[in-house]
């Protein structure tokens, strides 16, 4: 395969499953602002924060609140990063290498983009925000549903899922580190009522609230949440899945192309970490530096790819 079109497969993914995670970070915010009698700037803040475009948004807005940090991440084509901005680059990846999609798959991007457009082409009100955070994890969803109901499992499915899963694996991480950066405001607070219901929205923003319960029930722990969303191999968001799922499909292409590349390696060694480690391990080294240093090796690993696949 071209790297021009590998390139596109990669990043065409890695957009769609942006636009669903930015969405999902707007829900955390507005679940954990809910927990707020007073104000709410601490919450936004700390999404911005962890959506990685904090400079960016202060370039154009003086004040943390739903309004200015969901229209940032929602619907400003200036943040590259926004669900308008992911949506529509990840559309122009997909024409770029329509030819390599199935009909299925290509017309449910096309649709999701045209949805968008209408959705979100004027500024939001608040009451309908959870209206239209679900209807982005529903389009997003649906594209999904056709890669995965249709595509051949090939190098075209493989570039995919590895950009899909680089990308979720950096969301996880930046979700689960909105709670644990800023948000709780007194350490008196740990095991708190507050606490258990910041906890809660975490995990109904990673879309993981009922799994969770099926294992721990109703213990809303610091350690176990972290368990199930670093180390918990089952979790479909979970840091060890998504690494999991880019080795497999890392493999494949050295199965495909007969030889391995550095960037193998970088992924088996994270896996191996992650496979190895306890939650124990995380919380020694503090779970905010821990997934600082993940989101920065989750990055460097995306772009070995780039470089060894020779994307253009």
């Amino acid at each position: 395969m071209l790297g021009r079109n590998a390139n596109g497969l990669f990043w065409m993914n890695r957009y769609i499953e942006r636009a669903e995670n930015m969405a999902r970070l707007v829900d955390a915010g507005l679940r954990l602002a809910l927990t707020r009698t007073a104000s709410s700037t601490d919450e936004w803040a700390s999404v911005v924060v962890s959506a990685g475009v904090e400079y960016q948004f202060r370039q154009k807005h003086q004040d943390f609140t739903a309004a200015t940090v969901s229209d940032f991440l929602l619907r400003d084509k200036a943040n590259p990063s926004s669900v308008m901005s992911a949506i529509e680059t990840a559309r122009n990846n997909g024409r770029m290498v329509r030819t390599a999609l199935t009909r299925e798959t290509w017309e449910s991007l096309n649709e999701a983009w045209m949805s968008m457009k209408r959705m979100l082409g004027a500024p939001i009100d608040e009451r309908d925000l959870p209206r239209i955070l679900d209807r982005i994890k529903r389009e997003t969803a649906l594209i999904r549903g056709a890669l995965h109901g249709t595509q051949l499992r090939n190098e075209i499915f493989d570039f995919s899922q590895i950009g899909t899963f680089i990308e979720r694996a950096d969301n996880t991480a930046r979700i689960l580190d909105v709670k644990y950066y800023v948000l709780l405001p007194s350490v008196s607070w740990v095991g708190s009522s507050l606490d258990n219901y910041q906890w809660e929205s975490i995990l109904r923003s990673v879309a993981a609230h009922r799994s969770y319960r099926w294992i721990y029930d109703v213990e809303y722990k610091p350690t176990n949440i972290a368990d199930f969303l670093i180390l918990n191999s089952r979790m479909p968001r979970s840091l060890t899945f998504c690494y999991r799922n880019i080795c497999e499909s890392l493999d494949y292409l050295a199965n495909a192309y007969g030889e391995r590349q550095g960037c193998h390696d970088t992924a088996a060694a994270t896996l191996t970490k992650l496979k190895v480690g306890s939650v124990k391990d995380v919380f020694d080294q503090g779970l905010h530096e821990f997934l600082v240093r993940f989101i920065g090796d989750n990055n460097l690993l995306g772009s070995q790819i780039a470089e060894e696949y020779r994307f253009v």
